[in-house]
């Protein structure tokens, strides 16, 4: 089959399954636990970390966080710990010397760069207290539209590299593309689908442009390390799942920051 073909069908059939998932709660949650469970092991084979504990700590931690009911005290200490992981990850990748881990530290990112965001994103649709799947497929399709236009604007007009050591083909040019034109759908998506205030999803497209796109720099830069092109081979022409989850596992967090602060604020 025609890899273009091939890839195009991978993506449709990935697109179509997180929308149907996403419309009720139970299916929801099922999809991103299998999504985790796969990310985990892709994220082992990586860093070259024994899979069984792995497994075990996301199962435990998932079920324990996502499928239960937390109070906002919890929420926000797994949203600080991820946070921390977070800016442990940009001083990772800003670091052109280091590239090699020990242990402890494998199982620092496996936990609060792979395990928790997975988490926060299960929090993310019932912040207003109950399950709207409309925000979480709204995320989604801001993040599709910042891959796809900084992918076309970077390869049609982008000269100046993003972040060249890391990630050759990624351009300043694509990189604010991909940014204002999901400005723009953010704006479509708050005043003709989720029915919200437009400048909240504004900030929310600039959250999932700058973070998607440092999140998609640190996993390459962990490929880089394992001198692998994808994470997997789960979708043809696409490579792994968190090569496809990259961007909005490292933003999620950020997105459910700027939820509490509005929560707080109002």
């Amino acid at each position: 089959m025609n890899e273009t073909l091939t890839r195009t069908l991978s993506g449709v059939v990935y697109i179509v399954l997180l929308i149907a998932a996403s419309l009720r709660l139970n299916s929801f949650l099922l999809l991103f636990g299998l999504f985790l469970l796969v990310m985990v092991v892709e994220f082992c084979d990586l860093v070259q970390l024994k899979k069984f504990p792995a497994l075990a700590i996301s199962v435990f931690g998932y079920v324990l966080f996502a499928y239960f009911t937390v109070n906002k005290n919890t929420e926000l200490l797994l949203l600080a710990a991820t946070l921390f992981v977070a800016v442990k990850s940009f001083i990772f990748l800003i670091d052109p010397l280091k590239n090699k881990m020990d242990t402890l530290s494998k199982y620092v990112f496996l936990i609060g760069y792979v395990i928790l965001p997975v988490i926060l994103i299960t929090k993310i649709p019932s912040v207003q207290s109950s399950f709207n799947p409309k925000i979480i497929i709204g995320i989604f399709i801001l993040i599709w539209t910042n891959d796809t236009f900084a992918f076309i604007i970077g390869k049609s007009i982008g000269k100046r590299k993003l972040f060249e050591r890391i990630s050759p083909k990624k351009t300043i040019e694509g990189f604010f593309g991909g940014l204002i034109f999901a400005v723009v759908f953010a704006i479509l998506v708050a005043k003709y689908y989720v029915y919200h205030a437009v400048y909240q999803w504004v900030v929310i497209s600039l959250i999932l442009s700058v973070f998607g796109t440092i999140g998609d720099l640190v996993e390459s830069k962990f490929k880089r390390m394992a001198l692998v092109k994808d994470s997997g081979k789960i979708m043809p022409g696409h490579g792994g799942i968190l090569d496809r989850l990259d961007s909005v596992i490292f933003a999620a967090p950020f997105v459910f920051l700027f939820y509490q602060i509005l929560y707080y604020v109002s």
